[in-house]
């Protein structure tokens, strides 16, 4: 009697094993690099079912089956239409918080998300950063994971009082940047084409590009961000071989004005 409760166990156990495994599986790869809000949930209900399970070894099997199947595919359709709808994804997955940018602190989101400055500073001592004034952008995505973008190595960081570390450095960079905008215009004018001007004021944040088209839809408040309408949009896609925006499933736009656009039928 107590071999076979033994070998009952045993048995319950393997089984439920390869049923989370293939239920990993089948939820996709995105569920072992990262974990949504939603994703979470979905995985502690099947371990919680599946614990179930295995201690009452005198339920049926398939009071464990068809609920953990139920979750599986809750995910998966929810993961499906979220390919298609940006709305939904922002309602399940959430929307990335920006907790610094330009070596500033933002206190309210910090407040908003419950992230302590020890958190943060510790995430920063992770990646090699020592202050915050070193970092142009620090984001808190949707997985709990802090993307942090450097400022750039060559623009020397500022004193308490706000001004430049040596006037020295700030002519050697004046002069680079002289430089540096004189071949740009050389350049400007040699590719025109595939380059836009843009106002500087408008693009902050140098690292990151900014989406003008996502799913087939487009992001007007970016548009009016950085000045344009959607026909100078509808023209640049144009120039890129696609009629219309519902073939694109990304543009963006960085801050050398460089658009990038990926069309729909290009997989």
């Amino acid at each position: 009697m107590l071999f076979q409760h033994i070998t009952a166990h045993i048995f319950l156990t393997v089984l439920m094993y390869i049923f989370i495994f293939l239920s990993m599986r089948i939820m996709g790869k995105r569920e072992i690099g990262k974990l949504s809000v939603f994703d979470l949930t979905i995985s502690i209900m099947i371990a919680e079912i599946a614990v179930f399970v295995i201690e009452d070894i005198e339920r049926p099997i398939y009071d464990g089956f068809v609920p953990m199947a139920t979750l599986v595919l809750i995910q998966v359709l929810v993961a499906q239409l979220s390919l298609k709808s940006r709305k939904l994804r922002l309602l399940v997955d959430g929307k990335p918080s920006i907790l610094i940018s330009d070596g500033k602190l933002h206190r309210g989101e910090m407040r908003k998300q419950r992230y302590n400055i020890d958190d943060l500073l510790l995430q920063l001592r992770g990646q090699n950063i020592d202050s915050p004034a070193d970092v142009e952008f620090a984001i808190l995505e949707t997985s709990g994971q802090l993307t942090v973008i450097e400022k750039n190595k060559g623009v020397s960081s500022t004193n308490q009082s706000g001004n430049s570390s040596s006037g020295a450095e700030q002519k050697e960079r004046n002069s680079g940047d002289q430089q540096s905008s004189r071949s740009s215009d050389k350049s400007d004018k040699s590719d025109s084409s595939s380059t836009v001007k843009l106002p500087k004021h408008k693009i902050r944040y140098e690292g990151l590009p900014i989406p003008l088209i996502m799913d087939g839809k487009v992001q007007d408040d970016n548009l009016e961000m950085i000045g344009k309408n959607r026909f100078w949009l509808r023209t640049q896609i144009r120039q890129k071989g696609v009629s219309d925006f519902r073939d694109v499933f990304l543009c963006s736009i960085d801050h050398k004005g460089q658009i990038y656009i990926d069309p729909i039928g290009s997989r």
